[in-house]
């Protein structure tokens, strides 16, 4: 039998291996992990508008409607970060597949007609809670398939998926719902959930716990370790920072209505226009993550980190002026473009954790982005009420520009002392 050709491999010694997506894509675990997401994803998707449709149709409250989607929110910040440590107390393929299979029997309860609305509530904060665990013990998982620029090139490709389904997921989900209607598009969604478990189960192969000494600390003593980790260390909490950034730039796709009503005119309603704005900044990270992985060697990429930050919020002060349409789709499409940062702060993340305790690690980044983008989307909305749409995207771009630059320095100085201290031991 042929050895499988590691990526990065056969390069000279020194040099920076870069990755092509080929490479990746060749390697079995990270194509079944890759295709149980994007699956997964897809059905999730179509599941919100389901929801939307299904709960508006039943209460005709949008009060009833919006407090159903804040509970996609809501589990993730309270009880992710608890929930995250299992990824690394158990094997992180079985947490995976333990998630899925129960998260299929909730939403196919979810799909049964005659659910009372209490009980819809409950079922969708526990789907999102397991949502949690499931997103640690992948990530973890993840560059133990992959490492160095293999890393990076996955999770490009993984980051363009996710962009491209939610795109893909919103945009026909509405006429999907209208020609089969939303229980059928729950089981739907509860179906992607099995096939998720298929792919892992038949693709992915058995690893042991990451304790494997027998000793299995608490879920508070692991969590209250985690964060001690991450924020104790001032590399990772500068990189998780970065991660954050988020808040800023996400802000004007909560706000994307409003604003698509500024600008409409008769020959493109404000429907369109909202749809183009939300599509806007998924479309540049597609962009910006393919071009940023494929064509930027890794050391660049950590050079240029600040910089693409800076870009993910620039383009969104030129607002002020309230451009056209045009304008401020290019704006958005660039700041999506910056927005590929964050693939290196991710790889830097990765490298600096250890492999036992990524799981916590990344459960408690991934609250806390959900945490800042609610309450980003929360703020920019109570703003938007006051001053218009335009200037709060604007003031968003600003405090965006100003953390971001911020960072860049601490960043450029951890950076240049770590330097040091591996020339002073070398």
């Amino acid at each position: 039998m042929r050895a499988r050709r590691h990526p990065g491999r056969h390069r000279r010694a020194g040099e920076a291996a870069q990755v092509t997506y080929r490479e990746v894509i060749a390697i079995r675990e990270f194509r079944s992990l890759w295709y149980g997401q994007g699956l997964s994803l897809l059905g999730d998707q179509l599941a919100q508008v389901a929801l939307a449709v299904l709960v508006f149709d039943r209460t005709g409250s949008p009060l009833a409607t919006a407090a159903v989607y804040a509970l996609t929110y809501l589990p993730s910040i309270v009880g992710g970060p608890l929930l995250a440590g299992l990824a690394d107390r158990f094997a992180r393929r079985g947490v995976m597949l333990t998630c899925d299979l129960i998260r299929a029997a909730l939403v196919a309860v979810m799909a049964i007609p005659g659910v009372p609305f209490w009980a819809l509530c409950a079922l969708v904060f526990l789907v999102v809670l397991l949502s949690a665990p499931f997103s640690a013990a992948r990530a973890a998982l993840l560059p133990e398939v992959l490492d160095g620029d293999a890393y990076v090139i996955g999770s490009a490709l993984q980051n363009m998926t996710n962009q491209a389904v939610q795109m893909l997921g919103f945009a026909a989900g509405g006429a999907l719902i209208a020609g089969m209607g939303p229980y059928r598009a729950l089981a739907l969604d509860a179906a992607t959930f099995l096939g998720s478990a298929l792919i892992i189960v038949s693709g992915v192969r058995r690893r042991s716990a990451p304790h494997t000494d027998g000793a299995k600390p608490s879920m508070w003593h692991m969590t209250a370790s985690g964060a001690r980790l991450v924020f104790g260390s001032r590399q990772l909490r500068t990189l998780v920072l970065f991660a954050w950034l988020c808040g800023f730039y996400i802000l004007p796709e909560g706000i994307a209505a409003p604003y698509a009503a500024r600008l409409a005119t008769d020959d493109l309603p404000a429907p369109v226009i909202t749809g183009l704005l939300m599509a806007a900044m998924p479309a540049g990270t597609v962009v910006g993550a393919f071009l940023f992985s494929r064509f930027v060697s890794p050391a660049r990429r950590l050079r240029l980190m600040g910089w693409m930050a800076i870009l993910s919020c620039a383009p969104l002060i030129i607002t002020a002026i309230k451009p056209p349409l045009a304008v401020v789709l290019v704006a958005w499409v660039l700041s999506g473009i910056g927005g590929a940062y964050q693939l290196a702060a991710n790889a830097a993340f990765v490298q600096h954790v250890p492999a036992e305790r990524r799981g916590q690690a990344f459960g408690l980044v991934q609250s806390g982005l959900m945490a800042v983008q609610g309450v980003g989307i929360l703020v920019g909305g109570f703003a938007a009420e006051r001053l218009g749409p335009e200037p709060v995207v604007a003031m968003a771009g600003v405090a965006g520009v100003v953390s971001a630059a911020a960072l860049s320095l601490v960043w450029a100085e951890s950076r240049g002392k770590g330097r040091v201290r591996a020339q002073a031991t070398a």
